[in-house]
């Protein structure tokens, strides 16, 4: 699934052929998304795209008449393709712009989106309960001292908690919780106030690495350009069950929690 440093990476690469550019057409093949595709979206043809944004995972394109969102879904990506190229199979929405370029949506498992909002877009029923951006301010180690002094839950569903904090997927929650040399089962409540701070610091630290090195190569996502993220190289425990820590030496476990994989050195953290 493509998570925050790979949407925002996809955000990098085609915001400089979209962005100030006149939708000449936009193109429906598959309706039938993970939310049918509205038809209101055509009100946006003839409109400048104004800014192309990011809030969690979804990208957010403006126009005068509204936004138009798109979430990546699991296996969703863009990329920024000629006129007159021939759609491919999973090739669902293409929006068709004046200066000769298409941003087109492949998505084969359809779980993505493409929606259209006249609301204030802060407003939009997606987004309105949103918590902060972790590389924004907001995101502080007072914030999450705060909001963890309230739940008991697993640290790791904590975070993962789109309402505490968006865009910490599964793979940069492992990572963040390995570098703080947290147990992923501790709960969020019964985690010292310094590791929180800690903590705060590695989800960001995490995070910017992954969007600098262009997202995380995993099965389906591949970047704007058609190149591949490199961040995979450097995971020090997602994907490794087995392997030895490259800290301590010790194997590398793997658990579920919350339904999702789990991986975490079992000396490093406590």
């Amino acid at each position: 699934m493509p998570e925050l440093p790979e949407v925002e990476t996809s955000r990098r690469g085609i915001s400089p052929h979209i962005n100030n550019q006149v939708i000449s057409k936009i193109v429906v093949r598959q309706a039938k998304l993970r939310w049918p595709v509205p038809e209101l979206i055509q009100c946006c043809v003839g409109l400048a795209i104004l800014s192309v944004t990011r809030r969690a995972k979804y990208l957010l394109l403006e126009t005068e008449a509204g936004h138009i969102l798109i979430h990546l879904g699991m296996s969703g990506s863009l990329r920024i393709v000629e006129q007159g190229l021939a759609a491919e199979k999973h090739d669902h929405v293409d929006i068709e712009l004046a200066n000769g370029k298409v941003l087109r949506l492949n998505d084969p498992r359809r779980f993505g989106c493409v929606l259209f909002s006249q609301l204030p877009i802060e407003q939009h029923n997606l987004l309105v309960n949103l918590g902060p951006e972790p590389l924004h301010d907001e995101f502080s180690a007072k914030y999450l001292i705060e909001q963890a002094s309230k739940r008991s839950v697993a640290v790791k569903q904590f975070i993962m908690d789109n309402k505490v904090v968006v865009g910490v997927g599964n793979i940069y929650a492992n990572e963040a919780l390995f570098r703080t040399g947290i147990h992923p089962k501790r709960a969020a409540n019964k985690v010292s106030k310094v590791r929180l701070e800690l903590l705060t610091d590695n989800i960001k630290q995490v995070l910017a690495e992954a969007i600098e090195q262009g997202g995380t190569s995993l099965k389906d996502f591949t970047n704007a350009d058609g190149k591949p993220g490199y961040f995979k190289q450097t995971l020090a425990v997602y994907g490794r069950e087995g392997e030895a820590c490259d800290t301590c030496g010790e194997l590398i476990k793997a658990l579920r929690i919350g339904q999702r994989n789990t991986f975490f050195c079992p000396h490093c953290q406590r």
